[in-house]
C-alpha cells in the first residue's frame, strides 16, 4: 500500500461554551469551555445584562472545518451573545464547513443571540445547525444574516452549497423551524421565487410570551425602507424576513429593528 502523495490540508476545529446563572442579584459566569480556534470572552459592560462575544481565531471557514458554540442561560438570567465580526466562508476545495450552535434558556430567563453577518464567497460549502431549547416562559431574540460575496469588490457568487437549519423548542415542542438551503441552481435562477437580485438576506425571530405586541412597532420601523422586508406575528412568535441587493442597507435596517425590540443599543461589537 502506497501513501497518498497529496498534501493533507490543515482543518479548523473549535468549541466554545458559556454557562451563566442568576446569583446574588446579578448574572454571573458559571462555566467557560473553549478549545481550538473557537473563543468566547465577556467584555466589561456598563449594564446589568452581560455580553458574550464569540470569535473564530482561524479568520474564516472552509471545507472540512468544524466549530461549535453554546450558551446556557440559567433561570432568571438575562444574557446577550454576539460574534466579534462577520464570519467568512471561503471556497471549499473538498468537504463542507460545519457549525453547530446550541442554546438553552431557563425559566424566566432571556437570551439575545445576535451574531454578525455570515459572508459566503464563491464556491463556499457550509452546513450550520442552530438548536434552541426554551423553558416555559423564557424569552429569545435571534437574528441571522447571510451575505453573498462583497459587492464593493464586484464579487458575485454563482456556486454555493449552503444549508442553515434553525430550530427553537419550548419545553421540548418545536415552535419555530426554518430550514434554509441555497445551492448553485437557486443562484442561477435569480427570479422572485428564489433570491431575485438580492445579495443579502436576514431572518429575525422574537419568541416570547406576548411577542405579538411588538409587531406594530416593528412594522413601523420598516416603513420607508428601500429593503424588501415583511414581519408577522402569532402565538408568541414574531418573525421578520428581509432581503436586499445592498448588504449595508440591510444591516442598517436590521440594527434599527433590533434596537426597537431590545429597547436599547446593540452590543458594542456591532457598533465598530
Amino acid at each position: 500500500m502506497f501513501d497518498d502523495p497529496r498534501p493533507q490540508m490543515q482543518r479548523t476545529r473549535g468549541q466554545a461554551l458559556v454557562a451563566m446563572s442568576r446569583r446574588g442579584g446579578a448574572t454571573r459566569l458559571d462555566r467557560l469551555v473553549q478549545s481550538g480556534s473557537a473563543k468566547a470572552f465577556l467584555p466589561r459592560v456598563h449594564a446589568d445584562v452581560p455580553e458574550i462575544v464569540f470569535l473564530n481565531t482561524a479568520g474564516g471557514l472552509t471545507g472540512g472545518d468544524k466549530l461549535s458554540f453554546g450558551v446556557n442561560v440559567g433561570d432568571g438570567a438575562r444574557v446577550v451573545a454576539a460574534t466579534q465580526t462577520a464570519e467568512r466562508v471561503y471556497r471549499a476545495a473538498e468537504g463542507v464547513a460545519e457549525v453547530d450552535v446550541c442554546l438553552t434558556v431557563g425559566k424566566g430567563a432571556e437570551l439575545h443571540w445576535l451574531p454578525q453577518e455570515t459572508i459566503a464567497f464563491e464556491g463556499a460549502a457550509l452546513a450550520r445547525e442552530t438548536t434552541v431549547d426554551l423553558d416555559r416562559d423564557a424569552r429569545f431574540l435571534m437574528v441571522e444574516t447571510l451575505v453573498l460575496g462583497r459587492a464593493a469588490m464586484g464579487e458575485r457568487v454563482n456556486t454555493l452549497s449552503l444549508t442553515d437549519r434553525r430550530t427553537v423548542r419550548r419545553e421540548g415542542r418545536p415552535v419555530f423551524v426554518e430550514p434554509l438551503a441555497i445551492d448553485t441552481v437557486a443562484l442561477a435562477a435569480r427570479n422572485p421565487a428564489t433570491l431575485g437580485d438580492a445579495q443579502a438576506l436576514t431572518t429575525l425571530a422574537f419568541i416570547a410570551p406576548g411577542a405579538e405586541d411588538a409587531l406594530g412597532p416593528v412594522r413601523a420601523a420598516l416603513e420607508g425602507s428601500p429593503v424588501n422586508a415583511a414581519a408577522s406575528a402569532w402565538d408568541g412568535k414574531l418573525t421578520l424576513r428581509a432581503m436586499s441587493p445592498d448588504a449595508h442597507g440591510l444591516r442598517r435596517l436590521v440594527a434599527h429593528v433590533l434596537t426597537q425590540l431590545r429597547g436599547g443599543p446593540l452590543p458594542r461589537v456591532w457598533q465598530v
